[in-house]
């Protein structure tokens, strides 16, 4: 299991990393007149490798996001070299798709490389994609998870090209925090593709319409959602269908609770997952659950159901990630804030890291052309393309000159910024630092909670064991 980044594994790198990317990219990206926002602070001190993942973050917070999945290697039996295979998921909205086909289309247009694009569920890629890779009648190019419990398996497995050579001859401008998180055994495997947030969006027009303030401690959010649910709004857009946002939840809350600090020693496996604060952190799950906060049997409503309950003004907070953004921008009539999920004593703070990344089969017979694909990905220009087309976070510094950046952008780097000051704290998307048989136990457990099959005690319980 891989350990969390550390203080003592400062560098020097990213000592550059916050000097250089902080205030150069505050300074560039250019707000719209109805964007709050004017300007950023910028770093002024030395943090932690932990805070600078997050400066990175932050500071590309006008970039990237994608969430793709899938892959395979041999281009499913075709033998032309300038044609590849590429597997991801589906996206949550259309209009990503059609970025997507757009995308390939300038690529071959630059390279004569063709890609034939694969889109399956995205709730079916991890069996879809595994199946295929297995077969050696996968893609040559996928989309998937980084860190130990998805890439990480896949490597273990033997399932992944080693793109160490490749990282050298190419000089991929990836920072080093997210180039760890796709190394596995000495190997780099991947190409990460963003750096994420998770927290709360909540409609605006309805905590005002309510008389709501924005929620600053947890018996704030509590009491609002009280008030929520007794005007008939679903105070919570949860799904849990696809097991996964469990893990979200719990990351949400948990890091809230105890701060980064303390979720190091939890994922470094210093503190016990039955500690009291873990324990608590699935109570307040459970009873919000069993308080008629969440959307109702929560196990049996889809992602995309819960976001169009949102979208629909029928759920007045949504509990994911910074990647929706521009999903809920395309959706949406109303405005819309992001918050952490509230603390006992504060307004909390957000759980951060990657999220997906590129991969190539161990068993393409492409490679060159995989390759090349990669590196289209981490060119400047794709990177400006992911910043004003996608809202997304990059994991590689782009130049950001020129770019404008939306309200809820503007929003979502507001709250972020005074992570990039030296002065914040946040926490961890913890699936995507934990091997697969923690994920499933954590998964699962939550689930078991929202059904009432197991308490809080049992679920902690169950994540020691499984560690």
């Amino acid at each position: 299991m891989a350990a969390p980044p550390s203080s003592s594994a400062e560098t020097t790198e990213f000592t550059a990393l916050k000097e250089i990317l902080a205030p150069a990219i505050y300074s560039a990206v250019t707000f719209r007149a109805d964007s709050p926002m004017t300007g950023l602070p910028t770093a002024d001190k030395e943090v932690t490798m932990r805070k600078q993942l997050i400066v990175a973050a932050v500071a590309l917070s006008a970039m990237t996001l994608a969430g793709c999945t899938g892959g395979t290697g041999g281009g499913g039996g075709d033998s032309d070299p300038d044609s590849i295979r590429f597997l991801i998921g589906q996206p949550e909205d259309n209009a990503d798709l059609d970025l997507t086909k757009a995308d390939l289309a300038a690529f071959t247009e630059a390279t004569g490389i063709e890609v034939k694009l694969d889109v399956v569920p995205s709730e079916n890629m991890r069996t879809v994609l595994q199946t295929q890779l297995r077969s050696g009648e996968g893609p040559d190019v996928f989309g998937y998870d980084t860190g130990p419990g998805f890439a990480g398996a896949l490597e273990e497995a033997g399932l992944l090209y080693d793109l160490t050579d490749a990282y050298a001859d190419n000089d991929w401008p990836i920072y080093d925090f997210a180039q760890e998180r796709v190394t596995f055994g000495g190997k780099i495997v991947g190409i990460p593709n963003d750096i994420e947030s998770v927290g709360l969006f909540y409609n605006k027009d309805i905590f005002d319409s309510l008389g709501l303030a924005q929620p600053e401690t947890l018996d704030d959010l509590t009491a609002a959602a009280d008030v929520i649910r007794d005007s008939g709004v679903i105070p919570f857009a949860v799904s849990d269908k696809e097991g996964w946002q469990g893990g979200h939840l719990l990351s949400m809350v948990l890091s809230s609770e105890v701060g980064g600090d303390a979720m190091e020693g939890l994922i470094a496996g210093d503190t016990s997952w039955e500690s009291p604060e873990v324990v608590d952190a699935l109570d307040v799950l459970a009873s919000y659950n069993s308080d008629g906060l969440f959307t109702p049997s929560p196990t049996a409503v889809t992602y995309d159901n819960a976001n169009a309950l949102f979208y629909s003004g029928k759920a007045a907070i949504n509990p994911t990630g910074s990647w929706l953004a521009q999903d809920i921008e395309r959706n949406v009539d109303f405005g819309v804030g992001y918050i952490p999920f509230p603390a006992q004593d504060g307004p909390g703070i957000f759980s951060g890291g990657l999220g997906s990344g590129l991969f190539i089969s161990a068993t393409t017979t492409k490679a060159d052309a995989a390759i090349k694909f990669l590196d289209w990905n981490v060119t400047q220009e794709h990177g400006r393309w992911q910043v004003e087309e996608q809202q997304s976070i990059p994991a590689f510094p782009v130049d950001t000159e020129g770019i404008e950046a939306t309200p809820l952008f503007t929003q979502i780097i507001a709250d972020a910024a005074k992570i990039a000051d030296g002065t914040g704290d946040f926490g961890y998307n913890v699936d995507v630092l934990m091997s697969d048989t923690f994920n499933e136990a954590m998964w699962d457990g939550i689930q078991a909670i929202l059904t009432g099959q197991k308490d809080a005690d049992q679920v902690a319980a169950d994540l020691e064991k499984n560690f």
